[in-house]
């Protein structure tokens, strides 16, 4: 299991501090704030250790200040209601004892019933795409120097985006963006620890796609970005550390804010989650 695998574990493996109390911490990284998808694994982790024997069907998030890397953050967790069938639980996670964000999240019996889904796009799949090891050996030169810090950090999940060249210019393109992903390393076979660690990257390449009929990206200095709420289903089982397919477009932006919206499918094609997600795109004023 690689270093960023086990750091990520250890991240999302809260502290219990009292009935409903959690604590958390970020990772050492020199981020000036908490990355967003971190605050929903761990409150997803919060609200599961609540629950017995029901896996989450949805959640929905508000972020409401940014978080700070640099002090634990503590969730609380409210158990709305125990149903027969559902589960209702809402997080708060708090820091210097202000609310930074919430999250209500809903879990379910298992249960037979109606299915269909939409069908998973025809791109190319991940072994037909440059590795990162491949894009760190040569696109990375072309890159601008925000996402070539990123390439360059050890990071616990792989990202293998099929329209890599939106990152080399600035041509708006089409209002959509697909990438594969999964973890670098194993994953313990807890199917908790997959639901949040895919919850941790359900919030990496979304709000971008909202940028991309702009021809930006939220790497550049000269853009604002921040996740200002974002909602996922769960419908059916998966594993975070095989390749998942998140076909993401972007139906509208306006007033500084971007809609983003996201299916991730299983390599065989089984649709594994939904996600949508509005945030900031702020062009900072010089």
């Amino acid at each position: 299991m690689s270093r960023a695998v086990t750091d990520l574990l250890s991240i999302l493996d809260l502290e219990q501090i009292e009935v409903n109390l959690f604590r958390g911490q970020s990772p050492k990284s020199g981020w000036q704030r908490v990355f967003g998808g971190q605050v929903i694994g761990q409150a997803l982790v919060a609200a599961t250790r609540t629950v017995d024997g029901r896996h989450p069907h949805s959640l929905h998030c508000y972020f409401m200040l940014p978080g700070d890397p640099k002090v634990p953050i503590i969730y609380e967790v409210d158990r709305i209601r125990d149903g027969k069938s559902f589960t209702t639980r809402r997080v708060l996670a708090i820091q210097h004892g202000q609310a930074i964000f919430s999250m209500s999240a809903s879990f379910h019996v298992e249960e037979d019933g109606f299915a269909h889904q939409a069908e998973m796009p025809k791109v190319p799949g991940p072994d037909e795409l440059p590795s990162e090891e491949e894009v760190k050996g040569g696109l990375i030169l072309k890159m601008p120097e925000p996402m070539r810090t990123y390439y360059e950090r050890e990071r616990p999940l792989e990202i293998r985006p099929v329209e890599i060249n939106r990152y080399l210019s600035r041509e708006p393109g089409e209002p959509r963006f697909h990438v594969w992903i999964k973890a670098t390393g194993r994953l313990p076979d807890d199917p908790a620890i997959h639901q949040s660690v895919l919850a941790y990257a359900s919030d990496m390449t979304l709000l971008d796609t909202s940028l991309i009929p702009h021809g930006r990206t939220v790497f550049e200095p000269e853009i604002q970005p921040a996740s200002l709420d974002h909602a996922m289903w769960f419908h059916r089982p998966f594993r975070a550390d095989e390749w998942l397919l998140y076909a993401q477009d972007t139906p509208s932006a306006g007033g500084a804010r971007g809609l983003s919206r996201g299916l991730i499918f299983r390599q065989d094609g089984t649709l594994i989650a939904s996600v949508a997600q509005e945030g900031l795109i702020r062009e900072r004023r010089r």
